[in-house]
């Protein structure tokens, strides 16, 4: 044997071989401390969720729910175990900490698109960043919102009327409606641009969509985690493309926003009406503006990266999230009439013939119309799973677990667990009547998560809902073309309906 040959077999007995025992080792122990959890998954690689639909993914969450009724069950992805809850009583160790608040595997792959934003972020970082947003969510700053969000309402319907008027008995795909609203909101809100969504086509819809959807696809696919083989993709290099599209839309608006407020006091040059990122046509505040006025008196001020990083997680999470959200409300009152004639009846008796949008005080009032929209994100929540990879071991009940494996907790299968909700599937708003609701475990309903790291934005997502839904429903009745049943939805990141859904739209008067 020649000298090369010796020194590569002395390589891989002084390297490899210890690298295979090291990992041989660790998948031993890690499988010993998870042994008393039920599992499930193929070894190597789970196999049968890589080749899934996503409705069929959750389907089979939905089997595993109802066959483990422990509320606990491992999947196993590569030499990965993820682990599932989704029993309330399971969560409360888990919500409320404040030392395993980090977020699992699948948000590793957002942040070349969110960066270190609320989403992404943990650690002392996150703790900052939290106190630093939290005030612009006040109740005062929400009011200004909602002016947005009525405006913004009333070009919906102006929008949903010239499309009846192509064919007054035709259905509406509603979703691109609402998409189409929900990002003109969070656009003016979060960065004060007008781009107009609702009467000129944009490329930022699809961007994010497809974006959101190469994150899900990479997360059922271990090949495609470690970060330079991903680059080299085909799949890799389209959402490099589209990250780089969304970056460069949100750099080009805190540069301006910038130069706007240096020119605040002085002269400040004509715009044109036309420009998509025309930030001077109205003196609102939005929410990168509160950001700024925070960033000058905070001791730590975020940087440019990182203030793009909260505008773009913002972006990301009150779009599509909002949108599915009252697709999905709609789609069930066009299978309930009964519940819908009551909308209409407590609509009647707050405006009663007024035609003026509704202001903040009104949709107070709405209590029935609440009642539906907690129902309707009870059976459909908008983000249905959130993952934490333990920084700290944990025990639940009888398991314990060990430091660094993934959880993931699913608020779809803890909001339909029959241990949990008496006939799940029914819809039914009476369910949150004070007198239904006070013995129920408060983690029996989480649409919003809890804890520390619940949605800071659920105020705005709950008002923007409220606001768009009265608007469509003071004009018209709506009936769907489908039933519950014959719509299939998937999600890990966000729900999705996997078909369009079509909605016909009556007009009330």
């Amino acid at each position: 044997m020649d000298l090369i040959s010796l020194i590569l077999c002395a390589l891989f007995v002084v390297l490899i071989i210890p690298a295979i025992i090291s990992t041989v080792y660790h998948q031993y122990v890690l499988r010993r401390k998870l042994k008393n959890i039920p599992q499930c998954g193929g070894f190597p690689i789970g196999v049968e969720l890589i080749n899934l639909t996503e409705y069929e993914r959750l389907q089979l969450y939905r089997q595993r729910m109802l066959h483990f009724k422990e509320g606990i069950f491992v999947d196993w992805i590569g030499m990965k175990p993820f682990i599932h809850l989704y029993k309330p009583e399971l969560l409360e160790t888990i919500l409320p900490s404040t030392v395993n608040i980090k977020k699992g595997e699948v948000y590793k792959f957002l942040q070349p698109w969110l960066g270190k934003g609320l989403v992404t972020s943990t650690g002392k970082q996150w703790f900052h960043d939290r106190k630093l947003i939290e005030p612009t969510f006040h109740f005062s700053i929400l009011n200004q919102f909602a002016i947005v969000m009525s405006e913004k309402a009333e070009i919906l319907t102006k929008c949903l009327e010239r499309e009846m008027a192509k064919n007054p008995e035709k259905a509406i795909n509603i979703l691109p409606f609402l998409n189409n609203v929900a990002l003109d909101i969070i656009c003016e809100t979060a960065m004060g641009v007008d781009i107009h969504a609702q009467e000129i086509e944009t490329k930022y819809t699809t961007t994010i969509h497809r974006a959101t959807k190469l994150v899900i696809e990479r997360l059922y696919r271990p090949w495609q985690w470690p970060e330079w083989l991903y680059d080299l993709l085909p799949s890799g290099k389209e959402y490099k493309l589209g990250v780089n599209r969304l970056h460069k839309f949100t750099r080009e608006v805190i540069s301006k926003k910038r130069i706007a407020r240096q020119s605040r006091n002085g002269s400040t040059k004509s715009k044109n009406e036309d420009d998509e990122l025309d930030i001077g046509k109205r003196k609102r505040i939005a929410f990168l503006d509160l950001l700024l006025d925070h960033n000058e008196t905070d001791e730590a001020p975020l940087t440019d990266d990182e203030l793009m990083a909260q505008v773009n997680t913002f972006m990301f999470a009150g779009h599509d999230t909002i949108a599915i959200a009252i697709t999905c409300t709609l789609f069930l009152l066009g299978n309930n009439f009964d519940h819908q004639e009551k909308v209409h009846e407590e609509l009647e008796e707050v405006f009663k013939d007024s035609e003026t949008p509704a202001s903040v005080k009104e949709l107070s009032q709405l209590k029935y119309l609440d009642r539906i929209i907690k129902e309707a994100l009870r059976l459909y929540p908008s983000a249905p799973i959130i993952s934490r990879k333990l920084v700290k071991d944990v025990k639940l009940g009888d398991y314990t677990l060990p430091i660094g494996v993934t959880l993931y907790i699913h608020f779809s299968l803890i909001h339909t667990n029959p241990q949990v909700w008496s006939d799940p599937k029914k819809f039914d708003p009476d369910r949150f009547l004070p007198e239904n609701s006070k013995h129920r475990h408060p983690y029996a309903y989480i649409p919003f998560s809890a804890g520390p790291r619940n949605c800071i934005g659920q105020r705005f997502a709950l008002l923007e809902e409220k606001t768009i839904l009265t608007a469509i429903l003071r004009k018209w009745r709506v009936k769907s073309v489908k039933t519950t049943d014959a719509i299939q939805y998937g999600a890990i990141i966000v729900l999705q309906p996997c078909e369009d859904i079509f909605i016909y739209l009556t007009p009330k008067k």
